[in-house]
């Protein structure tokens, strides 16, 4: 079963609130896009955004110019049959962000919970950054959240990368520089915990 089969096969057997990542609100997200004090027409990725309401609470913030990118087709068209008419107002993409080839410099602010720690192989880690470095403007921001050292091992039947704050920025490199990281316990719809590593980088101009 290929990455793309088994994320569909996983949207079509659970619905948006019972998957283990699921959140009302992405509260810690909303908190680092407000302190990085972006216009409201600077544009933003969430990158396996998926089904998430991340979106709907940009949005509601007034945020103009948002990017919704899924591995999973019928994720995102979960996230648009909640939305409604203001699903028009996103721009989707279904595809697997290690191969797209995302526009150059055209993003602000760059999210990611919980795609970059089911990069195991090396490679595709290294294709991931380089479609940040690719993808945002100089100076962008890039919050990235991952499971923490002492998070599971597993996650949707897959073997995740657990990371430090301090080895997440070693993955991304010197182009990069840290500016804050937070740790969050996060609670699954069934009422376990984990342990999420927040980290906010910007990028060299």
């Amino acid at each position: 079963m290929s990455q793309q089969e088994h994320w569909e096969d996983i949207y079509r057997r659970k619905s948006t609130d019972q998957v283990s990542w699921y959140r009302p609100h992405l509260e810690l997200s909303l908190k680092f896009i407000e302190n990085a004090r972006l216009s409201r027409d600077a544009a933003i990725i969430d990158v396996g955004g998926g089904a998430s309401t991340f979106v709907d609470d940009l949005i509601a913030q007034g945020y103009s110019d948002i990017t919704v990118l899924d591995i999973s087709a019928t994720a995102i068209t979960s996230a648009k049959n909640r939305l409604g008419a203001s699903a028009d107002l996103i721009q989707w993409v279904v595809g697997d962000i290690t191969l797209v080839e995302v526009l150059e410099h055209r993003y602000a602010f760059w999210h990611d919970r919980a795609v970059f720690h089911f990069l195991r192989d090396a490679e595709a880690r290294r294709r991931y950054i380089a479609a940040v470095r690719r993808g945002l403007r100089p100076h962008g921001h890039i919050l990235v959240a991952t499971f923490g050292p002492e998070g599971p091992e597993r996650c949707s039947g897959l073997d995740i990368v657990r990371y430090s704050a301090e080895g997440l920025h070693a993955e991304f490199g010197d182009l990069f520089t840290k500016v804050a990281s937070k740790t969050e316990i996060h609670t699954t719809p069934w009422g376990a915990e984990q342990e999420f590593v927040y980290c906010y980088f910007r990028m060299a101009g």
